[in-house]
């Protein structure tokens, strides 16, 4: 018997709603999902297009259930430790998954038939926040600022021309500096140099950035708890 929600087909040995979606994002990680079509998806799975029909009813219904396995990806917020640790655990895990599939990023608050992962993920991350003390709304705000700064992140550093700290290092050595002389630009040049010799580290600017936002929502939760 097919697994719940499979569309099976006879002639499709081996096919199935779940390795259709997993060759998916296989193939949006490769090449991103501008170049997805049921047509290149069929041919990566060795199918004819059309019988792809019987397991995703069209590509929007695909999408769907990609962004549903990467919420399913995420972290959930824990109900057993406090608000601002749930939340940090969560955001980092969001970053680390967004990392994988840089293509969801555009598409994660985009999707109009959210799937099964996608509600779970949104119900415990607002229960975590009204539980610790947030109103619906000072909750509302902290979604979307939480998910702005994670998704806008994750989207920066999908673009950034270097990897690790070392990349960053040598592109500064060689392409930055030359590019910046004292007389012109004294402070980027001191900024850059700086950096250079202190070792610094861009993987380190995420927390740096959510711990500021968590502390602030700690503020609106405060008033929101005396009010």
């Amino acid at each position: 018997m097919p697994a719940s929600g499979e569309r099976p087909v006879g002639s499709d040995a081996g096919l199935s709603t779940t390795r259709v979606v997993a060759e998916a994002i296989r193939l949006a990680d490769r090449e991103g999902v501008e170049g997805l079509s049921m047509r290149r998806l069929a041919s990566e799975l060795g199918a004819g297009a059309m019988s792809l029909y019987h397991y995703v009813a069209s590509k929007d219904e695909l999408l769907d259930a990609m962004i549903d396995v990467v919420f399913d990806e995420i972290e959930l917020p824990a109900e057993t430790i406090d608000w601002q640790s749930a939340m940090r655990r969560q955001a980092v895990s969001a970053r680390t998954v967004l990392a994988r599939h840089p293509w969801a990023i555009g598409l994660m608050e985009s999707r109009t038939t959210p799937g099964p992962a996608n509600l779970r993920h949104r119900e415990a991350f607002t229960a975590c926040l009204r539980r610790a003390g947030f109103s619906i709304v000072t909750a509302t705000h902290a979604n979307w600022l939480l998910n702005s700064y994670v998704y806008g992140f994750a989207l920066q550093e999908a673009s950034l021309p270097f990897d690790t700290a070392d990349g960053l290092a040598d592109m500064t050595e060689s392409v930055y500096l030359p590019q910046l002389p004292a007389e012109q630009f004294p402070y980027l040049r001191e900024s850059a140099e700086g950096l250079l010799a202190a070792g610094y580290d861009p993987q380190a600017e995420f927390l740096v950035g959510l711990d500021l936002i968590l502390a602030a929502l700690e503020s609106l939760r405060a008033s929101d708890s005396s009010a």
